[in-house]
């Protein structure tokens, strides 16, 4: 639809052609009125049954000129820049975003290259999310491009709302020099930065790592007290038991002392062993001299567990469970001292070894002797009770007392057959003599009333007289109680002697595998290892707290 124009409305004098009518509305201020009067009634937009649909124009496929390059042969230039894929798709949508149709990615290349628009500029990526003009807009600046001419602006002219100190996109256009200024002002500022973090870091680790470390160095190396350490090794052995069972199997190994060298040890690391070599030697007036060195120096009159303290740091004992040995270090500020000391605590570790198996041999002393006493005293008893029934009996020997009767009854037996056989003779005569007959029984009588009176002293108790079986019997049990009280007697004095050998032999002594020697050079400080130890102590420690910061800082950001 074309619409009709209105000339009797308007009076125009036209000096210069209607193409020029821009320039002579720039010329006259009054006559833009017109001029757009004219632009809208000859460039109006028709519609021509398309829609909305675009096609390359003239200006975008024009004809090549003689020393213009062909599209094929800008494509393959555009190939040779090796652009990744992420580009091609940018320049993609940027085409799409400005209603250009291309056949490819390297297509909407050149066609925005074409028109001076750079496909990878990041202003354009941000424009993507922008809304679409409306046609109103889009005709207005069509005709407003026909009318200044190809090579005008062709960006809608219309007032925006900026924001004071806003940080607005530069609109000159991406060139080749513009790029590479930016990209090197990029590097320079990544280069500023890296350098900025780099001094931070040093500088950080000069104040908590360098300067630390140079302090500990200055320390060992000029400050500290040369200090001399004495080692000396020993053992703890058992001497040699027999026996048979497990316990024999580790006789002669480190596991059969293990707990008494354990002892030991304990021991001379205590504060009793502190106090008696402070107590003989002066430990803690050693380590009070002004030669020393603040840090190791002991403050006159300080505490126990002051010095304590110090002695822990300056004793150091070791086991080795494997061997059975016991290592030992002393360190002191003179040579000899240190000697002295080790000495001092030798002689400790012996004393605390007799020590283990002192109560041990006083109990076995003291059992002996007590068993031996009890057996004596009822070896004595036992012997005045046979004695007083031996007095009160008036019997020295019951067994031949018992001998004795038995021999006259056997005796007076054989007299009895021999009365009863002639008794039996004289009956069997036919007028027997009743004057022998009688004297014959009367025999007979007499022996059978001897026999068992006899017999009645063996076995029956009249009034005090008591039988010679009764006799007999207490005397054999209060017999048999002396033997039993001697033989305990004479098992007791042998445990007796043999607690004594055993209480007068050694069961645990110290061997001395390395004596101790005084040295004749300073052991401490050593400074380089001392100096390089700090260091690697500050460098992890430090480590670790940035690792942490940077871990926590990470999820707070998050």
């Amino acid at each position: 639809m074309t619409t009709v124009p209105k000339a009797k409305k308007f009076r125009i004098r036209r000096a210069v052609p209607v193409l020029a009518a821009p320039a002579a509305a720039a010329a006259a201020p009054g006559a833009v009125s017109a001029v757009a009067a004219v632009a809208e009634t000859y460039f109006a937009p028709t519609d021509d049954g398309f829609g909305n649909q675009r096609f390359p124009t003239a200006a975008e496929d024009r004809v090549l000129g003689p020393t213009a390059a062909s599209p094929e042969d800008e494509i393959g230039a555009i190939r040779a820049e090796g652009l990744s894929g992420r580009q091609l798709r940018m320049a993609r949508r940027v085409a799409q975003k400005h209603g250009i149709e291309a056949a490819s990615d390297f297509e909407a290349v050149r066609l925005l290259r074409r028109r001076g628009i750079d496909p990878f500029q990041h202003t354009g990526v941000l424009d993507l999310v922008a809304s679409q003009p409306d046609r109103a807009d889009a005709a207005r600046s069509m005709a407003l491009a026909r009318i200044d001419g190809p090579g005008a602006d062709a960006r809608v002219q219309l007032p925006q709302t900026v924001r004071p100190g806003a940080n607005l996109p530069s609109a000159e256009p991406m060139t080749e020099d513009r790029r590479a200024r930016e990209i090197v002002a990029m590097q320079r500022d990544i280069v500023r930065r890296r350098r900025r973090r780099v001094v931070l870091l040093f500088t950080r680790l000069a104040f908590f790592v360098m300067l630390p470390t140079l302090l500990a160095g200055y320390y060992y190396f000029a400050m500290a007290t040369k200090l001399y350490a004495t080692r000396a090794e020993f053992v703890i052995q058992q001497a040699d038991q027999p026996g048979g069972g497990l316990g024999g199997l580790f006789s002669g190994t480190g596991m059969a002392t293990s707990q008494d060298s354990i002892t030991v040890q304990s021991y001379l690391q205590s504060r009793d062993a502190m106090l008696r070599l402070d107590a003989e030697l002066g430990f803690k007036a050693h380590f009070s001299q002004d030669n020393i060195d603040p840090l190791q120096r002991l403050e006159p009159g300080a505490t126990n567990e002051k010095a304590y303290k110090l002695y822990r740091r300056n004793v150091k004992i070791a086991y080795d469970p494997t061997e059975g040995i016991v290592k030992m270090e002393v360190i002191a500020a003179d040579p000899q001292v240190s000697a002295q000391f080790s000495e001092a605590l030798i002689r400790y570790a012996e004393a605390q070894v007799d020590q283990l198996t002192q109560r041990l041999r006083e109990d076995q002393m003291k059992g002996a002797r007590e068993s031996y006493a009890d057996a004596e005293a009822k070896v004595l008893a036992a012997q005045s009770r046979v004695l007083e029934l031996q007095e009160q009996l008036g019997i020295l020997d019951p067994v031949t007392e018992s001998s004795m009767v038995m021999q006259q009854v056997a005796t007076f037996e054989v007299q009895l057959q021999e009365k009863r056989l002639s008794l039996q003779q004289l009956l069997d005569n036919a007028q027997p003599n009743q004057a022998r007959v009688d004297g014959v029984r009367g025999d007979i009588a007499r022996l059978e009333a001897l026999i068992a009176q006899l017999r009645s002293q063996l076995t029956q108790r009249n009034g005090t007289t008591t039988s010679l079986a009764a006799v007999t019997g207490q005397l054999r049990i209060a017999d048999a109680d002396l033997q039993t009280r001697q033989l305990m007697l004479s098992q007791a004095a042998q445990q007796l002697e043999t607690a004594r050998i055993e209480a007068n032999k050694q069961v645990r002594y110290l061997s001395m595998g390395v004596r101790p020697v005084a040295p004749d050079e300073p052991t401490y400080p050593r400074a380089l290892e001392n100096t390089i130890l700090a260091f690697l102590i500050l460098g992890g420690i430090y480590l670790m707290l940035s690792l942490t910061a940077s871990i926590l800082r990470e999820q707070v950001a998050a």
